[in-house]
């Protein structure tokens, strides 16, 4: 009797440990240094129930606040500012091609005219007919053809390095009839000499940089379907 109690009690105690040693591994123990479970609500902001159908939307920052009631307006910028003194004959003159020509840009003109510029005075150069022929007056066009036509007569060749436009600015600006008109005034700087046969140089230095100072008037027909200014006079000043 004892010798089959001794049995069995062995048998569930040998039962009881293994069953132990299954749930700790599985479990595993706790050492002091966990960290307590996390929240999943605490920091999220908490709904009001006076408000509980309103979602808030973040602010616009980007767009122009409204001026205080009351606080006085800020003096307008002129219209030419940087391009016309207010109330001058450019500026009056710029008024009018404004409202003849919708979308008219003073300074994108400006730009336009100054590569226009760089680019007439180094086709000039280098006797590039084909590029000169759209920038150019019919007149203008016969007139920069015959010098260049001059100077191959002659053997003669120039080379020319554009440095800058040094200033750009308008001088006059007008409509006569239905043509457009704006002059502008450059300052340039460019390396230029010009070679005889032999290659010798016989006008302007290949190494020195020279001031250039320009005059010279753009036009387009306010009729023509063709957007595209041409240079219709050059004056060197």
């Amino acid at each position: 009797m004892n010798e089959g109690f001794d049995i069995y009690t062995i048998v569930f105690l040998a039962l009881a440990i293994f069953v132990f040693w299954k749930l700790r591994s599985v479990l595993g123990t706790r050492t002091g240094s966990e960290r307590p479970p996390q929240d999943p609500y605490v920091g999220r902001p908490q709904p009001d129930p006076a408000n509980d159908k309103v979602i808030p939307l973040p602010q616009r920052t980007s767009e122009p606040q409204a001026a205080p009631v009351g606080a006085p307006d800020e003096p307008a910028e002129p219209r030419w500012a940087g391009i016309a003194a207010p109330d001058s004959a450019v500026a009056r003159g710029l008024d009018q091609i404004a409202e003849a020509e919708n979308g008219f840009d003073a300074r994108g003109f400006i730009g336009g005219a100054k590569a226009a510029y760089e680019m007439i005075v180094t086709a000039f150069a280098s006797g590039d007919r084909k590029t000169l022929k759209p920038l150019l007056a019919r007149e203008v066009y016969d007139s920069f053809n015959s010098a260049i036509s001059d100077r191959e007569s002659r053997g003669e060749t120039v080379e020319s390095n554009f440095v800058s436009i040094e200033k750009s600015e308008i001088t006059s600006a007008e409509i006569v009839g239905r043509t457009v008109q704006v002059t502008v005034r450059f300052v340039s700087q460019l390396i230029s000499a010009t070679r005889d046969k032999a290659g010798a140089v016989i006008d302007g230095s290949p190494t020195e940089i020279a001031d250039l100072v320009d005059v010279w008037t753009f036009a387009r027909d306010l009729n023509a379907r063709d957007p595209n200014w041409r240079l219709i006079s050059t004056e060197p000043v």
